[in-house]
């Protein structure tokens, strides 16, 4: 037998939804341990766009300095053009609250920030190198999770391990493999396109901000990451084959085509290996929980890269989570008999019933661009998308479409309670 081990919840996934959802309930006096299967952090083009709703999560923490503190490039401006001509231009600057603006900030230094936090509370545990492999269930309801963790000598074995939990939270992304585990299937949304993500040196005197480019049957965005551009390349879905099967100087040519600012720095990506690719998807859980497991993020809810929205939408839910259940669980914890018990599967519908409408609107916003601008871009039609007629240019139709995805249909803020003191306040993390 394995050995166990026990806590109050435990959430599979140490990406942005679930280490802030450790965060706040830690914060609150609540037991929590994640675990994230990998060693550290650092994976590149993964969601680096901070949007400012998260920003006021993040001041609401008491966070902003320590944000500030760490590298990252404030985007203002958003400009998509179809040759010289630009269709969609937001200045975020308009934006009200503190933060009108875009960071483009690592997500492992966004994750580092919060997890040096999270640390700060002697309720917060995090188990790196270790995956979630199953869910441990009794009498119809989820009661924790099998895991399986790494030595950190690569030659070392693979401990097994059972850790009994009130509730148990799928945060570990569009793949979950806890919410297979669990026998909870997505519904396939689809998506028209798959992306290309690459890097191109930026040199000081190119524009700034996010800017991109459609027609002709491609589509490519920019964005400024200071000493180098985080470009997507967006090709027909299923149009990855076909595209790498050409020349890597045809491929310079098509980016300098959409993007000319980026000059000879684009004969900087002079080979194949140096191009990401991302299979697009878009997918949603009509049910989020079932006794004992609550799905969260991608997990509930993969979106496609338009708006950048993604880690922004599952902080949003870790911020709701966190307040409609912190109370409960706070409360179970103090029950000898808790692991015998099911949490109130309705405090999990309440989640889904604040998350749904936010996620569902978003994902429609999303599907709307994807057919009225991006299919019709990639379909080579000379024609301006109509939708682009109509929230062309600088008016405010552009800078509406900005501000619902800047801030999302449903904004969330910490209302969670602050309960725990943090340990060894000055130093930021325990021994």
């Amino acid at each position: 037998m394995p050995p166990t081990e026990n806590t109050t919840v435990a959430v599979a996934g140490g990406g942005p939804a679930g280490i802030m959802l450790g965060l706040l309930l830690a914060r609150a006096g609540v037991d929590v341990t994640v675990l994230e299967k990998h060693r550290d952090f650092l994976r590149d083009f993964r969601g680096d766009t901070v949007h400012p709703s998260t920003l006021e999560v993040v001041d609401e923490l008491g966070l902003t300095e320590q944000l500030e503190e760490r590298p990252h490039r404030k985007v203002s401006t958003l400009t998509i053009g179809r040759g010289n001509e630009p269709v969609v231009q937001a200045e975020l600057e308009t934006l009200p609250g503190k933060f009108p603006y875009l960071a483009m900030m690592p997500q492992w230094d966004f994750l580092d920030m919060l997890t040096d936090h999270a640390r700060s509370y002697s309720g917060f545990r995090l188990l790196m190198n270790t995956e979630a492999t199953g869910v441990v269930e009794q009498d119809g309801a989820v009661r924790g999770i099998r895991y399986r963790q790494r030595s950190e000598d690569e030659d070392g074995g693979q401990e097994e391990h059972e850790l009994r939990a009130v509730l148990t939270i799928a945060a570990d992304g569009r793949d979950s493999g806890l919410r297979d585990a669990a026998g909870m299937v997505p519904t396939e949304l689809g998506a028209p396109m798959d992306v290309l993500w690459l890097r191109v040196p930026r040199s000081p005197d190119d524009p700034s901000g996010l800017n991109g480019n459609l027609g002709g049957g491609a589509m490519a965005v920019a964005i400024d990451r200071g000493d180098y551009w985080q470009v997507a390349f967006v090709i027909p879905k299923g149009g990855y084959d076909a595209t790498r099967s050409e020349p890597i100087e045809s491929f310079q040519e098509k980016l300098l085509g959409l993007l000319p600012f980026l000059g000879e720095n684009v004969r900087d990506i002079d080979d194949w290996s140096k191009v990401a690719f991302l299979n697009v998807t878009q997918d949603r859980l009509e049910r989020w929980y079932r006794p004992g497991l609550l799905a969260i993020g991608d997990a509930a809810h993969s979106m496609t890269p338009v708006g950048g929205v993604g880690i922004n939408l599952a902080i949003q839910d870790a911020v709701a989570g966190a307040n409609l259940l912190s109370l409960p669980l706070l409360e179970a914890q103090s029950d000898a008999d808790r692991f015998a018990k099911t949490l109130n599967p309705e405090l999990l519908a309440r989640v889904q019933r604040r998350r749904r409408m936010p996620t569902v609107g978003t994902q429609a916003v999303q599907q709307l661009l994807q057919r009225q601008v991006i299919s019709k871009a990639l379909s080579e039609d000379a024609a301006l998308p109509p939708l682009l007629r109509i929230i062309g240019g600088t008016g405010p139709w552009s800078n509406l479409i900005a501000r619902v995805m800047m801030f999302g249909l449903r904004p969330e803020h910490v209302r969670s309670p602050a309960v725990a003191l943090p340990v060894h306040r000055g130093e930021g993390r325990p021994a």
